[in-house]
């Protein structure tokens, strides 16, 4: 095994493989440690906010717009220009940071591709430090695979690379400092940053990044006062890094206007990040027995709640001069049913031309096949124009309650159910196995789509209104017994592995527990 040269306390118990040692310098594990020492202890501090608030809510008390922010709020300002490479988004890519993955994304024909540290990858020790070796080969166009007969390599022309390191609350177990693991954040944004950030600049674009699973604007403070410090520590002039923050907790959604303020100089915006909204409303009034959201497939984002919270975002950036840019539908291309891919692609332009037509300025994809149809949406309401800035959105008016409009409640059927604790099954199984992007039932899963089946099956048990339609109330007793019938099904599809005996055994715990897990990645975590 190479050996390395570490840092003053830091630990890496994580095995180097061959040209593992070129991502995992002294230098930039010198980064690593710098700014994990400098800021470990906030972000614990933030951790532990978000547990106290947690609850708060659980006893009762509502979000609400912040009166100490209020001038933020009414104040007339904007956010630092946007760079040339980031003014038009129109489609983003997302996907891993796999090899393959990242060749196929850059050459999609989106305009961005969010590279994911995060909820679409299984953080395993290899999946991250290779996905670093692909992005930088990926920058210098040096990346290039072999595989099933076929050779992949990069067109001339590829998408802007936009790079999500993993959320606050993720640990980088591996890696120790002064005894303690470091931040899963921190060491994937460090590593990334110093391989990569001058070269990017030297071809046009810079280090932009999308933050993930904020809750409140002081962790987006965090996240400013990292970049400062790090532009300092490896010579950027400040402001060059950029990034959009997704807005995928309800909390978060009352503080948009101070999380742009908070990051003013390295904003790119904001974006909507459906899935993780839904399941952290569902979280965050988890134990309120009259929360209940209706079958998943049924709380779209023209749902009340869905439909106030994309407009506000939509609103607030514009009015700050900063991109706003829609989530994902989780619908992917199906190849042997032309009937079902018929279904499938309208569903994506209609979302598509859902937020084109409010003003969005981009939105997202999960596979290259639906590029096309998505970027013509958006060209045919912005024409040739990168952005539409220019649609603030006067008539949008949302208030508290709108934000907590939770509908709709029915129907909850027996087929939602199975359905939740087959992917729930099915995902956990795939991401033990170190696979974080899984096609199931052909929509593309990640953790966050996850994370909603795990968690309205857990609060439909415990709500008086979760109850099928035909009046059976959703108990306990009543998931055990369809968990085995549903791994059946799951091992028909997926085979007979041995993660997936294991993922029943773990949904079976977190949905049918007395205490909600916070995240589910957190115990797998531990098992990978």
């Amino acid at each position: 095994m190479t050996q390395l040269t570490l840092p003053a306390g830091m630990e890496i118990t994580g095995e180097i493989k061959p040209g593992y040692e070129q991502i995992l310098t002294p230098e930039a594990l010198a980064l690593v440690a710098k700014l994990d020492r400098a800021f470990a202890a906030r972000r614990q501090e933030l951790l532990a906010a978000r547990t106290a608030r947690a609850l708060r809510l659980d006893a009762g008390e509502r979000p609400d717009f912040l009166a100490e922010t209020a001038a933020i709020r009414s104040g007339d300002w904007k956010i630092a220009p946007i760079p040339k490479a980031l003014e038009c988004r129109r489609v983003e890519i997302t996907g891993p940071v796999e090899r393959k993955m990242v060749i196929n994304a850059f050459n999609s024909g989106a305009d961005s591709y969010m590279t994911d540290f995060e909820d679409s990858n299984s953080p395993v020790w290899d999946n991250q430090i290779s996905g670093q070796i692909n992005l930088r080969d990926a920058i210098r166009k040096t990346i290039s695979l072999e595989q099933n007969g076929k050779s992949y390599k990069l067109n001339d022309k590829v998408a802007t690379l936009v790079v999500r390191p993993r959320g606050w609350h993720l640990d980088e177990k591996h890696v120790t400092i002064d005894g303690k693991r470091i931040s899963g954040g921190i060491f994937d944004f460090a590593l990334f940053l110093f391989h990569n950030a001058k070269e990017q600049l030297a071809r046009g674009a810079g280090p932009y990044f999308y933050l993930p699973k904020m809750e409140s604007h002081l962790e987006a403070r965090l996240w400013n006062d990292i970049f400062v410090m790090a532009q300092n520590e490896i010579g950027l002039p400040q402001g060059t890094i950029k990034a959009t923050v997704l807005i995928e907790t309800i909390t978060a959604a009352f503080e948009m206007d101070e999380i742009l303020y908070e990051l003013r100089e390295h904003s790119a915006g904001l974006n909507a990040g459906r899935w993780d909204y839904i399941f952290s409303c569902i979280k965050k009034f988890k134990n309120d027995k009259d929360f209940c959201l209706a079958d998943r497939a049924k709380v779209t984002m023209t749902a009340p709640f869905m439909r106030a919270y994309a407009l506000l975002l939509l609103k607030t950036c514009h009015k700050r001069g900063a991109p706003a840019i829609g989530g994902m539908s989780a619908l992917i291309p199906i190849k042997n049913d032309p009937e079902k891919n018929a279904i499938a692609m309208q569903g994506i332009i209609n979302d598509k031309r859902r937020d084109a037509t409010d003003g969005y300025d981009g939105g997202w994809v999960a596979h290259p096949g639906l590029v096309e149809a998505s970027m013509k949406e958006f060209v045919d309401v912005l024409g040739d124009k990168p952005n539409q800035f220019e649609k603030q959105r006067p008539d949008v008016n949302v208030k508290a309650a709108d934000l907590l409009d939770f509908q709709p409640e029915t129907p909850i059927t027996e087929a939602g159910l199975r359905y939740n604790i087959n992917v729930g099954i099915h995902y956990l199984g795939a991401w033990l196995a170190g696979n974080g992007c899984v096609p199931i039932h052909n929509l593309m899963e990640d953790a966050a789509t996850a994370e909603i089946s795990r968690a309205q099956v857990w609060q439909w048990i415990r709500s008086s209104k979760g109850k099928l339609e035909d009046g059976r109330k959703v108990t306990a007793d009543m998931v055990r017994a369809m968990i085995p019938e549903e791994l059946v099904k799951v091992k028909s599809i997926a085979g007979d592995g041995p993660t997936y005996d294991r993922a029943a055994k773990i949904f079976e715990e977190m949905s049918t527990a007395d205490t909600f897990a916070e995240f589910l990645t957190l115990p797998l975590y531990e098992e990978i």
